[in-house]
């Protein structure tokens, strides 16, 4: 068995994501497996829809295999590194842009490069177990995989919280933040599968799974935008946190004292970043300008340092530099916006 399973049945193409073991953690052969079948199918008129979903009970995708990439830091090797994400980030477009419709399952976890894979698709799908993130300001980095362009576009600064934050959303949210478009309980997946397969013409996949859809309970994140947009329209990482301090509301006080353990500069980067890509017209113009942002960060010391403190230690003690907000440098933010990473 692969890390990726691609079979075509009834009209469905479908990809799994199946590293089980590490949570579907996505690594480079199955960006290149995705991107080939996808090339495949787009004019295999064997192939009228494509559906992705992830092996296992505990998500879709815990993200990229930052593991391989942290070891690439340690070998000096950071050009392997940008060569994945070159792949990974053109994958993304590649799905948003794809001809046929592209239904993700995003049962589960679905995290960082999991919702790259995953919340550009035509058709997004939800359950009550699904928990997704862009948690990536948690090791020293900003939002990629077109992070930044979801996040620009959520209602208000619902998207500047969650960057900053690497605040997990709860199916409600996703779909408030536009991260999803449907909600379909998990035990009703199989049956959905079914009937997609089953379907007695080509039809619209849409129409398809409102048969299974169901309104979902409200989004937690929209009942407290008053005070996330009062605080996150701030100018600075530091101005917002002071106004997360002046709050009465217990839950804004625990997002400011969250903000103060994390990365400095990936916070004051990431700001930029997301507030940047309001201004991008397109996913591929947010997509190059994270390509930018991504290769800067990987050569700064808090990208390893991260992964170090979250994933390969878990002592979760990074020791970030610079370790303050007042010792960032005032132009970080134009300098990795404005990066020039060598080719790949």
């Amino acid at each position: 068995m692969g890390e990726l399973l691609t079979s075509v049945a009834d009209g469905v193409g479908r990809l799994t994501l199946n590293r089980p073991d590490a949570l579907n953690a996505i690594n480079h052969a199955m960006v290149l497996g995705i991107r080939n079948a996808l090339a495949r199918w787009r004019t295999d008129p064997e192939v009228s829809l494509v559906v992705l979903d992830g092996a296992g009970d505990r998500g879709l995708s815990a993200g990229g295999d930052i593991r391989a990439l942290h070891a690439n830091a340690l070998a000096g090797r950071n050009d392997l590194t940008r060569h994945f994400w070159h792949d990974e980030y053109e994958l993304c477009a590649i799905i948003d842009e794809y001809p046929k419709p592209f239904l993700s399952i995003m049962d589960g976890i679905t995290m960082g490069g999991g919702v790259g894979a995953s919340a550009h698709a035509s058709i997004r799908i939800v359950t009550e177990k699904s928990r997704v993130a862009m948690p990536e300001t948690r090791i020293g980095f900003s939002p990629d995989v077109g992070g930044t362009h979801l996040l620009a576009r959520a209602p208000g600064e619902l998207g500047t919280y969650l960057a900053l934050n690497a605040a997990t959303m709860t199916p409600s949210d996703a779909l408030a933040c536009g991260f999803a478009d449907y909600y379909v309980p998990s035990e009703r997946l199989p049956h959905l599968y079914q009937a997609l397969g089953e379907r007695a013409d080509p039809g619209s996949p849409a129409e398809i799974i409102l048969l299974f859809d169901e309104t979902p309970p409200p989004s937690e994140l929209v009942a407290h935008r008053d005070w996330i947009d009062r605080c996150y329209s701030a100018e600075s990482v530091a101005d917002i946190i002071e106004r997360l301090g002046a709050e009465s509301n217990r839950d804004a006080r625990v997002a400011a004292d969250a903000l103060t353990r994390l990365s400095p500069l990936a916070l004051t980067v990431a700001l930029a970043a997301v507030r940047t890509a309001r201004g991008l017209g397109t996913l591929r113009a947010s997509l190059a300008q994270e390509y930018r942002v991504s290769s800067w960060l990987a050569d700064q010391p808090d990208w390893a340092e991260g992964i170090r403190a979250q994933v390969i230690d878990k002592d979760r003690k990074p020791r970030w530099m610079p370790s303050t907000l007042a010792a960032v440098p005032a132009n970080v933010a134009d300098v990795a916006l404005n990066h020039h990473p060598p080719r790949h």
